[in-house]
């Protein structure tokens, strides 16, 4: 059995695959072979520093697989089970795994497992930001920064089910046509245009009540100034980089915005929560209101390319990782 460990922090060069031999699951574990792994940009903070780990450490968050073996006290799942997961700890890139069955959930035979290890992650991502953090309304003009990104295309499909008019922002003019065919109604390259300008031309000066946030650093100030009066700034990532630290008095106090830093943990801690939220995801997806379209795959023994090609921005959507 393989997995990617990690020893040190730093660039894609410190991605070691090592062979690993696994205990025999115990209490409420289970024994997976995966069949495919997410791959996130978060990975890259945990690899870099920017989100700190023990060392050593495995990496990876999400994967979808069949269960081999079960715990003694495993009574909800079974051996055959296919399954999917999207949470701590670490280690989802690895052939085979241990794993609790509290952040396990089963996923229908209606879903293929690649797709499924594709949008753990960033569809329950997507849930939590549309139903949770900020829950939209049907007619809300909205803005979502990255929107041809693997969690951009999969929430701009979302937002537009439930009924909302989306503005998306894209890095360059090559991904305003990824945008508008996942659902953004108004697209901005950021890089082009002051999108601040151009959301609140788009609103006739009103602003919007939200703003969804994983660039970070760069977009941050602007995005401020795309609220109306008492909107969120959702921030839920750094792809730009770390955010610079916020002047309330400055940035939040003059239209009484309010600011939140949601995660996953925070929103789906319970069984409960995460099977309601895989359960509505699944759901959106085999009635076809959101359309996966696997960006690229990649072996596990390409695992310093696929951080090198996450960096460069090259993940154009959804990717995996086949053990």
């Amino acid at each position: 059995m393989k997995a990617v460990k990690i020893k040190k922090n730093g660039g894609p060069e410190v991605l070691d695959i090592e062979e690993i031999t696994l205990r025999k699951p115990i209490k409420n574990e289970v024994l997976i072979e995966h069949v495919a792994i997410g791959l996130n940009y978060i990975d890259t903070y945990h690899r870099s520093g920017l989100y700190p780990l023990m060392m050593p450490s495995g990496l990876g968050m999400e994967a979808s697989g069949i269960i081999k073996e079960i715990g003694p006290e495993v009574s909800n799942f079974s051996v055959g089970d296919r399954v999917a997961y999207a949470a701590v700890p670490l280690g989802a890139y690895s052939s085979h795994r241990i794993y609790g069955t509290s952040n396990l959930v089963k996923v229908p035979k209606e879903i293929d497992l690649n797709i499924a290890a594709a949008i753990m992650t960033k569809g329950l991502t997507v849930y939590y930001l549309l139903y949770k953090t900020y829950p939209v309304s049907s007619g809300e003009t909205i803005l979502f920064h990255a929107a041809a990104g693997g969690v951009g295309q999969i929430f701009c499909q979302w937002a537009k089910s439930l009924g909302c008019r989306v503005i998306g922002t894209v890095g360059s003019d090559e991904k305003i046509e990824i945008a508008k065919k996942n659902g953004c109604d108004e697209t901005i390259n950021y890089n082009k245009e002051d999108f601040a300008k151009k959301v609140m031309e788009i609103t006739n000066g009103k602003g919007v009540p939200v703003v969804y946030d994983g660039v970070g650093k760069s977009t941050l100030e602007k995005s401020l100034n795309c609220l109306k009066v008492r909107g969120m700034m959702v921030s839920f990532g750094n792809a730009s980089g770390a955010l610079d630290p916020i002047n309330v008095p400055k940035m939040l106090q003059p239209k009484g915005l309010f600011f939140v830093r949601p995660s996953m943990g925070q929103y789906l801690s319970t069984s409960e929560e995460l099977e309601e939220a895989a359960k509505v995801l699944f759901e959106n997806i085999s009635s076809g209101k959101i359309n996966i379209e696997i960006f690229n795959k990649y072996k596990l023994e390409d695992i310093k390319k696929a951080h090198v090609d996450l960096e460069n921005r090259k993940v154009i959507g959804p990717a995996i990782i086949v053990p």
